[in-house]
């Protein structure tokens, strides 16, 4: 953000505001993480503020400091409609398209009347926002977060709670650190949170390391359904909504299963399709190496969007279409990926 829109947010947050923190639909650890250290270090001002999910997220991030007071819009709409139209300032976090909140959260925000402010490092943002602190190159939305309390001066004011919630943020989004947008500055930030208090072991083991016996048996599935496509060095893994029941899949449960068919030996692009019969879609995650970018594969083709190298979409094709649709598309990035 520019100096003079620094000063113009320190001024706004001078005076006791109602505000909602907005997270995009599906959260993730990131999405979870950024919104709750907002939310903790804007109380310490005396703001009124308010966490307002789309919707629900998986077990593994609902330990986070300060977690039960999140309202999710889905289920808790009344309250949630309430807030955001008496708003005076709205933040909205690791999303840059109104969009990605759901088509009914994305109509009451975009008729609040609340000034918008704008924290993500997703690519292409919607100009939306009054204020926007936008960067594609950083690793996470909770890196941008500690870097706009350092940018108001208030680095002091970074709680053990604040150091967890940024923490949970910057690992998952950088796949716990090894991801190219993993900088020095990115590890001088973790520095600075294990010494604001951020126990990074225990976190790990919050967010990783406690599975239950049928998530454990759905990856086991997932691989099974692994696909390997070798002359476009491609994997990919599939999941109806069958196997899902099966296992009786929750929320969370395929987190970074897609990353076990990109970590095949010579593999540059890999893909999960995961049925919905619900919503009527196949979700699909996408993950490449190098310089594929999956963020334009899946704009062009699978209505989504994200990261050069990590990116979603969805196909109201079937799963077997959806499938096919994708293993046709692979000629045009053969240059790519061989």
């Amino acid at each position: 953000m520019k100096t003079e829109e620094i000063k113009a947010v320190k001024a706004l947050l001078s005076e006791v505001k109602k505000i909602v923190i907005i997270p995009h639909r599906n959260p993730d650890g990131d999405a979870i993480g950024s919104t709750l250290a907002l939310m903790h270090y804007l109380n310490q001002y005396n703001h009124e503020v308010r966490v307002i999910a789309p919707n629900d997220y998986p077990d593994f991030l609902k330990w986070m400091p300060g977690e039960s007071s999140v309202l999710k819009f889905e289920t808790e709409r009344e309250v949630s409609e309430k807030l955001i139209a008496e708003a005076d300032i709205m933040f909205t976090l690791d999303f840059n398209a109104l969009h990605r909140t759901g088509k009914d959260m994305a109509e009451v925000l975009a008729a609040s009347q609340s000034l918008k402010i704008m924290i993500d490092h997703h690519q292409a943002p919607d100009d939306y926002a009054t204020y926007m602190y936008s960067d594609a190159k950083m690793s996470s939305t909770g890196e941008m977060v500690y870097n706009f309390i350092e940018m108001l001066d208030d680095t002091d004011k970074i709680t053990v709670d604040i150091a967890t919630c940024i923490y949970v943020g910057i690992m998952t989004d950088t796949g716990s650190f090894r991801f190219r947008s993993t900088t020095s500055r990115t590890h001088q930030v973790i520095s600075n949170l294990i010494e604001k208090g951020a126990d990074n072991t225990e976190i790990h083991n919050q967010v990783y390391d406690t599975n239950s016996y049928d998530r454990l048996q759905l990856l086991g599935r997932a691989l099974q359904n692994l696909k390997v496509i070798p002359e476009y060095n491609t994997a990919y893994i599939t999941l109806s909504q069958t196997e899902l029941d099966e296992f009786n899949y929750k929320k969370g449960d395929t987190e970074a299963v897609v990353n076990y068919a990109l970590s095949i030996h010579k593999t540059i692009l890999a893909a999960i399709f995961i049925e919905n019969t619900q919503e009527g879609i196949i979700k699909i995650s996408l993950r490449s190496k190098g310089d594929l970018s999956v963020n334009e594969m899946s704009r062009a083709h699978f209505n989504g969007g994200g990261h050069t190298n990590a990116a979603g979409g969805r196909s109201a094709l079937s799963l077997e279409a959806t499938v096919e649709k994708f293993i046709a598309i692979l000629p045009e990035y053969k240059s790519q990926l061989v």
